[in-house]
């Protein structure tokens, strides 16, 4: 019987392509139409922007918390989070958490590593990209490139809307990135595989959403 996969979401759209990640592609592992149990449990993404705009991590996880707790009594397993943003909060919360998680970036980084990329780029929101949740060593984004980065990830992705000149921005910054050196790039928002992806990409791109759910999918069906 596949573990119950518990899933903390933050923004809609993020948390929606790693349900459906998790939904279409388990038919690969347990046959035609079959995934494994999934819940999700999503609060409002304004709650969680209180605490993210006064950079107050502990009150993110304390709405982590109450998602953890909330998905055990469903009967989950073990949880994720398809938001990267948010897990500068998972220190605050793994001491109290009721089940364990998987690490977005940890399975971005196995993912990286197994491909054989030496030097990637990171894309994400501001708070993202001037946290620790990845590496110190992938290159950011310049200052100006953050902020409009940021602008089009909290203005545009995640309330789905999608524009030709969001695709071309992104494309101007990884192409930037390759110029610098990097082999390969993190879409390290959850949304942004929704207009990246390496038909479109300057580099090859690694898919945090989809690697976070398929790394559920693993640890759901696996012995």
């Amino acid at each position: 019987m596949p573990q119950h996969i518990g899933i903390v979401a933050c923004s809609a759209e993020g948390a929606a392509l790693c349900y459906r990640t998790v939904c279409v592609e388990g038919a690969a592992l347990l046959g035609p139409h079959a995934h494994p149990e999934v819940s999700m449990h999503t609060p409002s993404l304004a709650d969680y922007m209180t605490h993210i705009y006064r950079n107050d991590w502990p009150g993110v996880g304390e709405l982590m918390l109450a998602s953890a707790e909330k998905l055990k009594k469903t009967g989950a397993d073990f949880l994720i989070c398809p938001d990267n943003t948010i897990h500068q909060a998972l220190p605050y919360v793994l001491p109290r958490s009721p089940l364990p998680w998987l690490h977005i970036a940890e399975q971005v980084a196995a993912y990286a590593a197994e491909r054989g990329y030496r030097r990637l780029g990171l894309t994400g929101t501001r708070w993202l990209v001037e946290s620790e949740v990845y590496p110190s060593n992938y290159l950011r984004p310049s200052s100006a490139e953050r902020e409009e980065i940021n602008r089009i990830i909290m203005d545009e992705l995640v309330c789905s809307v999608f524009k030709p000149e969001a695709v071309a921005y992104f494309q101007r910054v990884m192409r930037r990135m390759k110029g610098d050196g990097c082999d390969a790039v993190v879409l390290g928002c959850t949304e942004i595989p929704l207009i990246m992806s390496d038909a479109n990409s300057p580099l090859p791109t690694l898919d945090s959403t989809r690697l976070l759910a398929r790394a559920a999918l693993r640890r759901a069906t696996g012995p």
